[in-house]
Parts: structure tokens; C-alpha cells; sequence
């Protein structure tokens, strides 16, 4: 089949296939899968257009809801930590979006950039899954999120028997730079915002999940939108979304990310990091070595 507006041909079985097994096991962590389908777009699919990115980010918008919804009714979803994200985010989407058409649009340089994102995210995960303290819940059955508030000073909440808080500034912050970085990606930022918060603030990967797909799902519908309005100002270049593309992915990341965030209570800690950070380390990898020795 082939898509006209990005330039790909390839069997209509395949994008929903393989975001369906991505998605299945990075919505465990709040992670769409996005950032793992984009090198898939690019490296095998051809498609290396500053389009990819707003196809990315409507992947998104199909893909993450029935996740928010499941993590919503089992109780894990910690909206004060949701609506940081978004806040912090959601401006960053913007510019990252016109700096990956203005500076980003070479294959190239946007495989560099991203390699050298991820290299760094994986390393920060693998010291977290090989830290000792990694993990200390075997599984969050039963356990829902009690007694959260947000302040502009800290946000608090009650998990699996514990009192958490983490400061509302640094998180506002972070988010607000990878809202930047996101936005360039095509991610929404989630994969980068997820193991951050889990590695760095200390927050339980169990309640980061659901606010970091819902901050991914707001950004991502802002970022289309704003990708669709850049398009009529560069039209010399293919910037809008594949929407064809970008809903076969959507598709099977639906369902992936349904039956991940389903079954999400039920896996370690440690085996969910550990799964994103193996995958992290291998696109890095795989995107370093193509800028430096193709």
C-alpha cells in the first residue's frame, strides 16, 4: 500500500503489527511507544521528512486514550503530577516543533540529535534497574493512588502504604526542557519524562504511568495541530502529518497500549525499566553508529 503524502510503501498489516508490540510493553512504564516507532519510520520505512514527526505525534492522539482510561479506573492515575506535565510541556511542544523544521529537517543530523538523547536516557535508566533499591514492589495489585495535593511547593500522595512527595519546581522545570526536546522528537516527551521522574525524583513507576500518557496525549494533540499550521508556512517541505500512516499505527498502538496498561499491575518494577531501557540503548546505539560511520 502505498501513502502519497510520506513518500512510504509497505503491507497495511504491518505499522498496526509492530506498534501493537511496541506499545503492549512501554505503556507499562507511560510510555506510547512513539519514540521507538519513529526509527522504525525512518530507518526501515524511509520516511525521514520533518513529517514523521507530526505522524509520530498523531500516532499518539489515537493510541494513548484507552490507556488513560484504564489507569484512570484501577486507581493509578496521580492527577496533580498529570497536570505538571502538561503545564511544563505543553509550551515546549511549540517550539520544538519549529525548531525540528527550521534547524532539524536533515535525516542525519535529527538521527545525532536523538541518538545522543537517548544514549543518555538508557545510561540514567541501567544505574536505576542496577541500583539496589530498584523495584521494591513486585507487582501493584490492589493498590491505588490516596490522599494526593498539589501546592506550588510539593505534591504529595499515598501508595502501596507509603507517603511520597516531590518537589513541584524542579518537575515543572524538567518538564518545561522536554517539552522542548519532545516536540523536536515527536514524542510528547513521555518517553523521556517517564523514567526521568522514576530515576531522578524517586516516583513509583506504578503512579507515573498514567500522568505521563496523558501529558503525552495533551501535548501530542497540540503538537498535530501545530505541525498542520506550520505546514502552509513551509511549502517547500512535506511537515504535516501522514494521516493514513499515522492512524494504521494508531491502531495497534490502541490496542497495545489497552492491553499494557491492563496487565501493568501485575509486572516488577524492575522488569518494566529494564525492558525500556534495553530498547532505549539499542535505538541510540543503532542512530550513533548510522551518523558516524554511514
Amino acid at each position: 500500500m502505498y501513502f502519497p503524502t510520506s513518500g512510504v510503501d509497505v503491507n497495511p498489516l504491518v505499522p498496526p503489527l509492530v506498534a501493537f508490540a511496541i506499545s503492549f510493553f512501554t505503556s507499562m512504564g507511560g510510555v506510547s511507544g512513539a519514540f521507538l516507532l519513529l526509527p522504525f519510520q525512518m530507518s526501515v520505512l524511509g520516511f525521514t521528512t520533518p513529517s514523521v514527526s507530526a505522524t509520530n505525534q498523531f500516532f499518539n492522539v489515537v493510541a494513548i486514550p484507552p490507556g488513560v482510561y484504564r489507569y484512570y479506573r484501577e486507581g493509578r492515575m496521580l492527577w496533580p503530577l498529570a497536570g505538571v506535565i502538561i503545564a511544563g510541556t505543553l509550551p515546549g511542544v511549540f517550539l520544538g516543533a519549529w525548531i525540528r523544521i527550521e534547524y532539524l529537517p536533515d535525516p542525519s543530523r535529527f538521527k545525532f540529535f536523538a541518538g545522543w538523547i537517548l544514549l543518555l536516557l538508557g545510561l540514567r535508566l541501567a544505574q536505576d534497574v542496577l541500583s539496589r533499591s530498584t523495584g521494591s514492589l513486585s507487582s501493584a495489585q490492589g493498590q491505588e493512588i490516596s490522599r494526593s495535593s498539589f501546592t506550588l511547593r510539593r505534591i504529595s500522595f499515598h501508595f502501596a502504604g507509603q507517603d511520597h512527595t516531590v518537589s513541584f519546581l524542579p518537575v515543572f522545570l524538567f518538564c518545561c526542557l522536554i517539552g522542548v526536546v519532545g516536540g523536536i522528537y515527536g514524542i510528547g516527551g513521555g518517553a523521556i519524562i517517564a523514567p526521568f521522574l522514576v530515576a531522578v525524583f524517586k516516583i513509583p513507576v506504578y503512579t507515573v504511568a498514567g500522568a505521563a500518557l496523558l501529558g503525552t496525549l495533551i501535548t501530542s494533540v497540540a503538537g498535530v495541530f501545530f505541525y498542520q499550521v506550520l505546514a502552509a508556512s513551509y511549502p517547500e517541505s512535506s511537515v504535516a502529518p501522514d494521516w493514513y500512516l499515522g492512524l494504521l499505527f494508531g491502531v495497534g498502538g490502541f490496542a497495545g497500549i489497552y492491553l499494557g496498561s491492563r496487565l501493568q499491575k501485575f509486572v516488577p518494577a524492575r522488569i518494566i525499566k529494564a525492558i525500556l531501557c534495553l530498547t532505549i540503548l539499542i535505538v541510540a546505539a543503532r542512530y550513533l553508529g548510522q551518523f558516524f560511520y554511514e
